[in-house]
């Protein structure tokens, strides 16, 4: 016979051993498939079901999509890069690609995919979600919702006067030169950026209270420091002027125009705030579509999306400290302007980049824009080696 002290034990090891497998699922659905974001036999999958992996908002397709002509081309370049050359199928082996497509005078010429990935697929953008973001930063000011980017981000977000934000122009925070004490280093693995994600998913912060926790480092507008966090401001300030989410925005003012073939995903926190530092996920060819209207300077897809004076504005820059050999090694010594990147010996080309290897460039002289995603952690001599690359294609297409 069972006593009643026996039942009460088998009773609470019964409860313990229940509790037990709840947190060892919780840990297998939720906790599990984020720390193994960056194992390297997942890399590649992770970067393209990122949507099963973190909350998101869904972009729907356009109703009028866009689809490009094709003429595809067999295409392995030889380019010169440090006084050596190499094949292109190297450098793509190299630098784990999981995708590259080619349009050249707008038609589709060169288009492969690898590591399991395909035209089908959404491929997180990582940091080239930062050009989108400044593109709806312009389409804000023209819609009335800014009045100008010399205002004030606390005139318009009066709870940023807790941080290092406090009267910081949106024009530096676009120019990743707020001041702000942020730590961008990827190989230290106490910095902020390497801390950003275990704060939103691990202990659950929201987003809009993170941002609250850096002060000034220096004044604003005195030197370039990328900072992921100045994008997610910006973020908040479309937000916030808007009324509407990222997402939301996003859909109506440039998924929908631009003709976007596939639905696109963008990652949320726990929270439901979109994170646009990074975690836009979409197809490649819908990334093109975007490449494509910077390369037309606003007008894609029979409108005029961006104001042209703003994408013009976007990416020549125009203070001293953000000039083509201006800025720290750690950048490449490349310029920058409002979200996107200037390389080394540009003439004109510019380009959309994301840590990870992905890459949305631009060559209006020779009217051509290249999109390249990977799986591989690249440093400043890896994006120009791509650069050679990408130059290299323009001039094979010629």
């Amino acid at each position: 016979m069972f006593t009643n002290q026996n039942k009460l034990l088998i009773l609470t090891v019964a409860s313990i051993s229940i509790v037990c497998v709840s947190l060892f699922s919780v840990w297998q659905l939720y906790f599990s498939p984020k720390l193994s974001l960056f194992d390297p036999n997942k890399r590649a999958a992770n970067f393209r079901n990122m949507g099963k992996i973190f909350p998101s908002k869904q972009i729907y397709s356009s109703n009028n999509p866009y689809h490009f002509k094709e003429n595809l081309h067999l295409l392995d370049v030889s380019y010169k890069f440090e006084d050596q050359y190499y094949q292109m199928s190297e450098l793509l082996k190299k630098t784990e690609t999981t995708g590259i497509l080619v349009v050249k005078d707008g038609t589709i010429v060169y288009e492969k995919y690898f590591q399991g990935n395909s035209a089908l697929y959404k491929n997180t953008s990582w940091s080239m979600a930062k050009s989108f973001t400044s593109a709806l930063v312009g389409i804000a000011i023209a819609d009335g919702y800014i009045d100008s980017i010399n205002d004030s981000i606390t005139k318009y977000i009066p709870e940023l006067a807790e941080s290092g934000y406090r009267n910081v122009p949106i024009k530096h925070i676009l120019q990743m030169s707020s001041g702000v004490k942020f730590s961008e280093n990827y190989d230290d693995e106490s910095s902020d950026i390497n801390n950003l994600l275990p704060q939103l998913f691990l202990y659950m912060q929201p987003i809009k209270k993170v941002v609250l926790n850096f002060p000034s480092d220096y004044p604003s507008g005195k030197r370039f420091n990328y900072i992921s966090l100045d994008t997610q401001v910006l973020g908040l300030l479309i937000e916030r002027v808007t009324g509407q989410s990222i997402s939301s925005y996003f859909q109506t003012k440039l998924w929908q125009p631009l003709g976007a073939e596939s639905d696109a995903l963008w990652l949320t926190d726990n929270h439901h705030t979109e994170l646009t530092f990074c975690c836009l996920n979409a197809t490649l060819r819908d990334y093109a579509k975007f490449g494509l209207l910077y390369l037309h300077e606003g007008y894609f897809n029979g409108k005029q999306i961006i104001p042209q004076a703003w994408v013009k504005k976007s990416v020549a820059p125009d203070s001293p400290y953000l000039q083509v050999g201006s800025t720290a090694e750690e950048y490449g010594k490349w310029g920058y302007q409002y979200q996107w990147w200037i390389p080394t010996d540009s003439n004109g080309d510019y380009s959309a980049v994301g840590v990870w290897g992905q890459y949305i460039y631009i060559n209006p002289k020779e009217n051509l824009v290249i999109v390249k995603t990977s799986s591989d952690l690249t440093k400043p001599k890896d994006d120009d080696e791509v650069m050679a690359l990408f130059r290299a294609i323009a001039k094979e297409l010629k």
